[in-house]
């Protein structure tokens, strides 16, 4: 096993880690990240780590290149995935939030029962390519938010994503692809 799929795999290493799998990782095409992708953290200790995890955070679908949905989470039942519009999220006091008193707790309950109020069917992302340190690789980029997610691939099914936010360190992530549930159209 390589450095960078065991760092995916414990989703734990230092932020110089990371980037450095980052910084090694080929880049990928747009139409290489199609479909639906599992996400999961890869703690570094930003600030964030522990945020996704606790909302119950599933992952992201890429239908097209103007098609994103970039925050999924499962239903209540389990066995399909609703779309969250960020543009209902204040990332900037996200930012500003003391985010570590999340460790061990789930906030997925409260995210459930916002579903009526902040999901949506309709896209609220694009998938293009950016120059990220120099290389080109796909990149979602938020309709709402100043928030670039660049992906670089790890194998032919796990993406190491680093969310670029003006200001902020980067926060690293990866993505595995993984078709096992529907995403529901519903919401505004």
């Amino acid at each position: 096993m390589s450095t960078a799929e065991i760092i995916i795999a414990e989703q734990q290493a230092t932020a110089a880690q990371a980037q450095d799998v980052f910084d090694n990782a080929p880049a990928v095409e747009p139409d290489f990240m199609i479909g639906t992708w599992k996400g999961a953290e890869l703690r570094t200790g930003h600030r964030m780590d522990g945020m996704l995890g606790a909302s119950g955070w599933w992952g992201k679908a890429f239908i097209d290149s103007e098609t994103v949905h970039p925050l999924l989470f499962p239903t209540a039942d389990g066995r399909a995935l609703w779309a969250l519009d960020p543009r209902r999220l204040p990332f900037g006091l996200l930012m500003k939030a003391p985010l570590a008193s999340l460790e061990g707790r789930s906030l997925a309950g409260l995210v459930a029962a916002s579903r009526p109020v902040m999901g949506t069917r309709k896209p609220k992302a694009r998938l293009r390519t950016t120059e990220y340190g120099g290389v080109g690789s796909a990149t979602m980029v938020y309709d709402a938010h100043p928030i670039n997610d660049v992906f670089r691939r790890i194998d032919d099914d796990t993406v190491i994503g680093l969310m670029d936010l003006r200001g902020a360190n980067p926060y690293f992530f990866s993505l595995r692809r993984d078709d096992s549930l529907p995403v529901l159209a519903q919401g505004r």
